[in-house]
């Protein structure tokens, strides 16, 4: 997609006692990097995500698992598609004084509200018969009306991007309405997910329905996919919360220095499988990528949603098998390592799409990679069935990543720097 450029070149803002104009930043600025007040505002995310997270293990460690995937999912689509907006719209325009700031500073409020109404809902799933969205919808629409006033502060500021902004504002404002009409008004349990289907739909579509004849936003490829690498980091840090809940109780002795083979197991596959997973993830170079593919930006940015699922749905395993070493779950050791074997799999399988997708091109040592991957997913399964510890299937677990690791360390990478420089040569060739 090519946007009109920014009317005035923003250098990298600092927080003034003066408004900056909102007129977009340069998206070729050299050295973006993330501010720390978008690091500041990832941090509330953490507190959402664990939410979510904690309350999902909960559900699957109760035998509950379709109900905890319904609500998890729904769960972690609202918090992704607010911090996509954030994360979008501060990579265009973001000014960092103190209006932006205080803005900023509301969302933060909002999250904190969405996440305090995250037990609810889960809770409301749980026993069924209605969807309990109450406190959960007020915070997101607070999260959504602030971004409405950013942006008509960019409309105001930026004429290049006056349509575009305001067009997202007429669409934000119309979506919100709807939400609070679900979570406030009585309807079947039925009518309530179907208009959750659609309004996330929308939500999904308000790009395209915003930018796709206004002309888009200045955003910065490197920037952005920073910006993802960071979130991704922070809900990785579910592994590491997961393993910590899984290995606590399993410490013996009055001073928990008696460490039980179980909790030597899990600490060992909680954080080498977090760590593996981290790696896997920076492979790929997504800001060289979107700097040539800007139009794959939307596939990018929302692709990562049931990515980001799978990284926190793979933490939340982690808990639960914790609480099933621990004597506290109702389910077989079966059920424990598919809670975390099929994340890992969703995970895996998203960072080959979102490549291939990104690159328009496949590569066969991806299909061995992804295969070998699902072997070890599907081995350590087999031997949960066939009566193996659930602490041993937690370490074979734990290899998954590690196959994506080793192949591109030895020859992926090859593979991978022929792809990109193909897709340079491509793109100063002029072909689209």
């Amino acid at each position: 997609m090519n946007e009109p450029r920014p009317t005035s070149t923003s250098s990298k803002p600092r927080m003034s006692r003066r408004l900056v104009p909102m007129t977009g930043r340069d998206p070729d600025e050299h050295g973006r990097t993330s501010s720390p007040l978008e690091l500041l505002f990832d941090l509330t995310f953490v507190v959402a995500v664990g939410t979510a997270a904690s309350q999902f293990a909960e559900m699957v460690a109760e035998a509950h698992a379709g109900q905890a995937v319904i609500a998890f999912v729904l769960a972690m689509f609202a918090i992704s598609v607010a911090w996509i907006s954030f994360s979008w719209f501060a990579s265009a325009f973001a000014t960092d004084d103190w209006l932006y700031r205080v803005m900023t500073m509301l969302q933060m409020v909002g999250v904190v509200v969405f996440s305090l109404g995250l037990p609810a809902m889960f809770h409301s799933v749980e026993e069924g018969g209605h969807l309990e969205l109450r406190a959960m919808v007020v915070g997101y629409v607070v999260m959504r009306i602030a971004m409405v006033l950013q942006w008509w502060r960019a409309a105001r500021q930026s004429p290049s991007f006056h349509d575009a902004c305001m067009a997202n504002i007429r669409w934000t404002l119309i979506v919100q309405a709807c939400w609070i009409v679900v979570a406030f008004v009585h309807m079947p349990i039925a009518v309530v997910f179907v208009a959750f289907g659609v309004l996330g739909a929308l939500e999904l579509a308000l790009p395209v329905l915003t930018q796709g004849s206004a002309g888009g936003t200045p955003w910065h490829p490197h920037h952005v996919a920073e910006r993802y690498g960071l979130f991704a980091i922070i809900v990785l840090g579910e592994g590491v919360v997961g393993t910590v809940a899984s290995s606590s109780d399993l410490l013996g002795g009055e001073d928990g220095t008696q460490w039980a083979w179980n909790a030597i197991a899990v600490v060992v596959a909680g954080v080498g499988l977090t760590f593996g997973m981290w790696w896997m993830y920076f492979l790929t170079p997504f800001g060289d990528i979107l700097v040539h593919r800007r139009e794959r930006g939307y596939l990018f940015g929302y692709g990562h949603i049931p990515l980001f699922i799978g990284v926190a749905a793979a933490g939340a395993g982690l808990h639960v098998a914790g609480l099933y070493l621990e004597h506290h779950a109702e389910i077989s050791g079966t059920a424990v390592v598919l809670a975390l074997a099929l994340p890992v799999g969703l995970y895996t399988l998203m960072i080959y799409l979102l490549h291939t997708l990104l690159l328009s091109t496949a590569d066969r040592l991806h299909l061995l990679l992804v295969s070998l991957t699902i072997a070890v997913l599907l081995t350590a399964v087999l031997l949960a069935i066939a009566g193996v510890s659930p602490a041993v299937c937690l370490l074979v677990i734990m290899l998954a990543p590690f196959v994506t690791v080793i192949g591109y360390e030895t020859v992926g990478h090859r593979h991978q720097r022929r792809m990109l420089e193909g897709l340079a040569a491509t793109a100063q060739g002029g072909t689209p």
